[in-house]
């Protein structure tokens, strides 16, 4: 229990340092993040917006408890990561294979966070029941 609380720790603050720090850049329209991004042939004004939703699913991994609200954290993180891969590599870019780092790292923090015992994720929501019970 020890063992994987740890190492979930070492994976999410790994994942919270790396994509917190872009997050950051990219909230505030750092001009070589702009670059970055409509160099992809994206436009200007997404990159606040990626950077503003990157910090808030940095922010959802790292509070306790809320754990749809993680789940839906890991899938806005991966989605951007996949993107962030798939333009590079379609524009003919050789920047997507670093992409695979972050990504794995947040599989790795997605898996351990399952490996944590129930009493460490307890539910924020209750249990739905649509039986009507």
């Amino acid at each position: 229990m020890k063992k994987t609380k740890i190492v979930y720790w070492i994976f999410t603050g790994l994942v919270a340092a790396l994509l917190g720090v872009g997050a950051i850049f990219d909230a505030i329209s750092a001009p070589e993040a702009v670059a970055h991004v409509t160099q992809l042939g994206y436009p200007a004004y997404l990159v606040p917006f990626l950077g503003v939703a990157k910090l808030l699913g940095v922010v959802a991994i790292l509070i306790p408890g809320f754990p749809r609200l993680k789940e839906w954290a890991y899938a806005g993180i991966a989605f951007d990561l996949i993107g962030a891969m798939y333009s590079h590599f379609s524009v003919g870019d050789a920047m997507w294979m670093p992409v695979i780092i972050p990504l794995l790292l947040v599989a790795g923090s997605y898996v351990f966070y399952h490996k944590l015992p129930k009493a460490v994720q307890p539910e924020a929501f209750g249990t739905l029941s649509y039986s009507g019970n």
